[in-house]
């Protein structure tokens, strides 16, 4: 097993993310090879003033904890997978890794909560990401029915974050 740590990733995708920023580029790629199937795969897109990042190393893992779920599935169907939130047509899923905050500031009410009816764009919790506020907008109208994550909780890209029906 190789001896580098999740930090020294953490850093090296923070580098290549001002990397793009200051050379006003749009996307960036690169593979870091650290031996025998372990490697680092990052690529960093800037779109609309977000920047994106993706990581996969298949030998190595580096996972969070469980997410919270706001309600237990009693009675689930057989069918659905209460298992993989992702997966339901209304997830809203984290467009960048960061740390979620639900409010504008501590001690500041939440920007929704679980049955609240959301317009397109309005404004769903905020993720940082190198010290950056971004305000997660929500893609459709609709009503929020299960809050995936919970305040001051880190995200990968792709995490299930809400779901709106």
């Amino acid at each position: 097993m190789s001896k580098h740590s999740p930090d020294a990733d953490v850093a090296f995708i923070q580098a290549l993310a001002e990397l793009l920023n200051k050379n006003e580029l749009t996307e960036l790629s690169v593979k870091r090879e650290y031996g025998e199937d372990d490697s680092l795969e990052v690529r960093v897109v800037k779109q609309a003033n977000i920047v994106t990042t993706a990581m996969a190393a298949p030998a190595v893992t580096y996972a969070p904890g469980p997410a919270p779920v706001a309600a237990a599935a009693g009675a689930a169907a057989p069918a659905a997978s209460p298992e993989d939130p992702a997966q339901h047509p209304g997830a809203v899923t984290s467009p960048m890794v960061g740390t979620v905050y639900l409010a504008a500031e501590p001690g500041a009410p939440a920007f929704v909560a679980v049955g609240a009816t959301v317009t397109e764009g309005q404004t769903l919790l905020i993720i940082e990401a190198m010290k950056t506020m971004n305000h997660i907008p929500a893609p459709k109208a609709g009503v929020v029915k299960r809050i995936l994550v919970s305040d001051g909780t880190p995200v990968e890209f792709g995490a299930p974050l809400m779901i709106i029906e």
